[in-house]
C-alpha cells in the first residue's frame, strides 16, 4: 500500500494551469469552479514557473493587492519543489510534510503531469509518514 506510484494518483487528473499574466481574481475564480486549492503557473514557453495556492491568495489580499489587476507572477511561489511521476506516493507525502507544503507539482523533464495534495493520499500512507515523524522525534 505504501509503494503506490504518483502516476496512479494523477492518471486522470486535469490540473488547473494558468499563465503568469493571469490575475489573482481569475485564478481564484478558476480554483473555485474546479474545486481545487492550487494553480500551476506557466511561463510563455509553457514551463512551470510557479504555484499559486489559497495561502498565496490570502497573502496577496492581506497586502491590499487589487485581485483584478495583480498578475499571478507577482504573488505566486516561484520555482516550486517538484517530484517526478514515477516517485512513490509516500515519498511525495514526506516531501510535503517535511517542507510544510499542501500541494506538490508532478513534473519530469519540463513536462507537467499534474499536482498532488494531501487529500490525494491514502490513510495508510499518511499514518506511515506520521509514524516516521514520531519515531524521528524520539530519536533526535
Amino acid at each position: 500500500m505504501t509503494n503506490r506510484k504518483l502516476l496512479t494518483i494523477i492518471r486522470d487528473q486535469d490540473a488547473l494551469i494558468m499563465n503568469e499574466d493571469d490575475t489573482v481574481q481569475e485564478a481564484c475564480a478558476a480554483m473555485c469552479r474546479k474545486r481545487t486549492g492550487s494553480v500551476l503557473v506557466v511561463d510563455d514557453s509553457r514551463q512551470l514557473a510557479g504555484i499559486f495556492t489559497g495561502r498565496d491568495a490570502v497573502r496577496a489580499l492581506s497586502q491590499c493587492c487589487d485581485p483584478a489587476r495583480t498578475p499571478l507572477s507577482c504573488v505566486m511561489t516561484r520555482s516550486p519543489v517538484t517530484i517526478t511521476p514515477r516517485s512513490r506516493a509516500i515519498d511525495a507525502l514526506r516531501v510535503m510534510s517535511d517542507s510544510g507544503f499542501r500541494h506538490l507539482p508532478v513534473v519530469e523533464n519540463g513536462r507537467i503531469f499534474g499536482i498532488v495534495s494531501r487529500g490525494d493520499f491514502l490513510g495508510a500512507e499518511i499514518e506511515r509518514v506520521d509514524e516516521d515523524e514520531a519515531l524521528a522525534a524520539c530519536i533526535w
